[in-house]
């Protein structure tokens, strides 16, 4: 038997060292050696096979054991958790979770209780996101502007550089147009930056 451990972040920000102290903990307390560890940073909604997981697993026989932290590291959604549970069991591959306190073997009551879990926690997600658009909805409401505050443009930029010929264009009395022409851009665009000075 092959004792495997799995970490996975979403994104480059977030660190993988927490996991990996979880996973070497449990370990030290059963007396398991992990033969070889995969970590990656990639969201859950990444399809298995584009994923250092969907090799790990192709490499495993039946048997051998993967460990994670959560059922949250092997997908983001319960269809995704569920299709992974199922090709581990396929193989015969146990999967033991850490902070869910899950040994998913090859039998019937694992089953239930990974899909009760997977389901759960899409749900809790989806909680998550709608209070989050409500919030947003709120604040748009009440007429707060959301989002990057706006920055100078580099046309703007552009322009500050060329005021000096502006100013003398327009006091000579030259047409929206006719100085468009001379500064090589368009007139709508000269006319967008005279408006909002």
């Amino acid at each position: 038997m092959a004792v495997y451990a799995y970490i996975r972040v979403s994104t480059e920000m977030q660190t993988l060292d927490n996991q990996r102290f979880e996973i070497l903990r449990y370990c030290k307390k059963r007396n398991i050696g992990i033969d070889g560890w995969v970590s990656e940073s990639v969201s859950g909604t990444i399809a298995i096979e584009k994923r250092g997981l969907g090799g790990l697993i192709e490499r495993m026989c039946s048997g051998d054991l993967l460990i994670c932290t959560e059922l949250s590291r092997l997908g983001r959604n319960m269809l995704m958790v569920m299709s992974i549970l199922n090709v581990c069991s396929a193989k015969g591959i146990s999967i033991h979770t850490i902070k869910d306190n899950f040994d998913l073997s090859d039998n019937i009551n694992s089953k239930i209780i990974a899909f009760a879990f997977a389901l759960a926690a899409e749900i809790e997600r989806n909680l998550i996101s709608q209070r989050t658009k409500e919030a947003l909805a709120v604040r748009r409401a009440e007429g707060i502007r959301l989002g990057r505050p706006p920055g100078r443009s580099l046309k703007h930029d552009a322009f500050s550089q060329k005021e000096q010929a502006i100013r003398a264009m327009i006091a000579e009395g030259y047409t929206i147009s006719e100085m468009a022409r001379h500064l090589g851009i368009h007139r709508n665009t000269l006319r967008r930056y005279l408006h909002g000075k």
